[in-house]
């Protein structure tokens, strides 16, 4: 049997239970909850209180994600784009990729030595191959061109 989530106890036990699964961005718990049957201002109040006691962050939430995804493999622009994506502001976005410390380069390099085993494209096609995978997964397109020349480092 569902829960009902018609009182503020309700909402708020529902939404403390998605944040202890994993964290979440205050866009993200709304449509979670409201999708559950909450209605606005319940969600309003609940999350409003649990950013107060600083359960819900969405500075922690940018943070676990860009980790989350750049060890997934994932370069800055799919990342940025998935955020994006889930209503998060794009300063906010900006300022997590700043703040992760993470080598973009040297994530470039490891996926594409995981994907490809380090084999330089030896044509067009295969240079083109491995291309589209680093491109797709969110790397920008200037490093992907000096890593398939064999230049990163310069």
């Amino acid at each position: 049997m569902p829960i009902v989530l018609d009182n503020p106890v309700a909402v708020r036990r529902a939404a403390m239970d998605l944040l202890a699964r994993r964290e979440h961005g205050r866009v993200e718990l709304t449509r979670k909850l409201r999708r559950r049957g909450a209605t606005d201002e319940l969600i309003e109040t609940a999350l409003d209180r649990l950013a107060q006691e600083g359960l819900l962050s969405e500075a922690r939430y940018l943070e676990a994600f860009v980790s989350y995804r750049a060890r997934a493999g994932y370069g800055p622009l799919r990342i940025r784009e998935e955020l994006t994506q889930r209503g998060l502001a794009r300063d906010d976005v900006e300022q997590a990729l700043r703040d992760s410390g993470i080598d973009w380069r040297e994530q470039l390099h490891a996926t594409w030595q995981r994907k490809f085993a380090g084999e330089l494209p030896q044509d067009a096609r295969e240079r083109a191959q491995q291309g589209r995978f680093l491109s797709y997964r969110g790397y920008p397109l200037d490093l992907i061109g000096r890593l398939l020349r064999g230049a990163l480092d310069d």
